[in-house]
């Protein structure tokens, strides 16, 4: 935990809000890359097509996940179907309980179903070890947004930084401590923990408590239109929404502000905290 910072009332945003995955750290490129990783193995040990392969375990992987037992839990918590293929989902609490129950059998079932889809029959063996091969790979693979550690050090500065993301307690956790971003955050919300993610106002409010700040005081930054910026919205917050090419959402909410790379952002922090000063 940083030491708590001072303000004066010419500095509109007390604190930054940050999302997890796709604006701090890489997710869903990660995952593709450690799929693609598994569709190799699979080639090397099995003689499967690559391609086929990556399309069916794609396939298989959401359709299976829609229809388990869990989704509206993941649904509301915000857990997908490749975070069920590699998250270990420790906890007490009767949703994770029956999650990881569930993920052990799902992440064999998807690999046994796509191998299946191809007509290879490689059995409990090479279906578990297509879902560790994955599960490592994911972990390896990890990397950093561009210039998410030079931007939080930047903006750490002058304001306090918070991190509101959605997932299961532990792998969010996981990530971040695996991401060498954790000393930049002064409180940090994952849904999983307090049962309520975004867009829920509640999440954001709990978030802004820890932060001594309120919603006009800070701002929400976030690659996903459905869960950052609409839940920014919801809560009084305003927000910038982190356009990340390929991963636009049809979402009927528009964003205070629009950047292309997290570079973007302590230029215009400043400029509205300038143009806040001078009115």
């Amino acid at each position: 935990m940083r030491p708590a910072l001072w303000f004066t009332s010419t500095v509109p945003f007390r604190a930054i809000l940050f999302d997890l995955d796709d604006t701090l750290i890489v997710d869903e490129a990660v995952s593709a890359a450690a799929l693609d990783a598994t569709a190799k193995h699979a080639f090397t040990t099995l003689g499967t097509n690559r391609d086929a392969f990556l399309r069916d375990a794609r396939e298989h992987a959401k359709r299976l996940h829609a229809q388990s037992p869990v989704y509206p839990y993941c649904r509301r918590i915000g857990i997908s179907a490749f975070e069920c293929l590699w998250g270990k989902f420790a906890g007490d609490s009767a949703d994770l309980t029956a999650l990881r129950e569930w993920a052990d059998a799902y992440r064999q079932q998807v690999f046994d179903a796509t191998l299946r889809s191809q007509e290879l029959e490689g059995g409990e063996e090479a279906a578990s070890e297509l879902a560790a091969t994955f599960a490592a790979q994911r972990r390896r693979l990890q990397r950093l947004m561009p210039d998410a550690r030079e931007v939080l050090t930047r903006l750490a500065k002058k304001h306090r930084i918070g991190l509101l993301t959605n997932g299961a307690p532990d792998l969010q956790r996981e990530k971040l401590s695996n991401s060498g971003l954790e000393s930049f955050f002064d409180a940090v919300a994952v849904s999983g923990e307090h049962d309520i993610g975004k867009p829920e106002p509640a999440i954001f409010h709990r978030l802004l408590g820890e932060l001594r700040a309120v919603p006009g005081e800070a701002v929400m930054v976030g690659n996903s239109l459905e869960r950052d910026i609409l839940g920014a919205r919801n809560a009084g917050v305003p927000s910038v929404w982190l356009k990340v090419a390929g991963s636009e959402e049809p979402a009927d909410v528009q964003p205070d502000h629009t950047i292309l790379g997290l570079a973007e952002l302590p230029a215009l922090v400043e400029r509205i905290e300038t143009a806040h000063a001078v009115a």
